[in-house]
């Protein structure tokens, strides 16, 4: 039952994201009424303006300082959990191995997110 939760949970994410990530440029020209198109993609330049420069600065310190605390904050779990695993039981050996993959895929991310931001930036860009 748990599972057919969370693969509904999953699906619903998934489809947001791909809703939102589907976008497209739309190049639109008040004509003259002739039928002759005066804009073309080629004629268009975008223009950088000091608010959109201060939010790129902005956006990317506090990536900067998320991915920081992410990491500092993985490895010390790393470290809590390694040492919690060589001084446990059997028994708590076992339990530590249990919460050791979802911890593995969580630090994968936070390591990447960096990464992965900046691929799709400079993709969408």
């Amino acid at each position: 039952m748990k599972t057919n939760k969370t693969v509904k949970i999953l699906t619903i994410i998934l489809t947001i994201v791909m809703l939102v990530m589907t976008t497209t440029t739309v190049f639109a020209a008040d004509g003259d009424g002739s039928g002759e198109i005066t804009l073309t993609p080629d004629k268009v330049t975008p223009k950088s303006t000091a608010a959109s420069d201060d939010m790129q600065t902005f956006g990317g310190k506090i990536l900067g300082v998320l991915t920081t605390a992410g990491i500092i904050l993985s490895v010390i779990i790393l470290v809590v959990l390694g040492i919690k695993y060589m001084l446990g039981s059997a028994e708590e050996k076992a339990e530590y191995k249990k919460t050791l993959m979802p911890y593995a895929i969580g630090a994968v991310l936070i390591f990447g997110a960096s990464t992965i931001a900046t691929i799709a930036y400079n993709f969408l860009k």
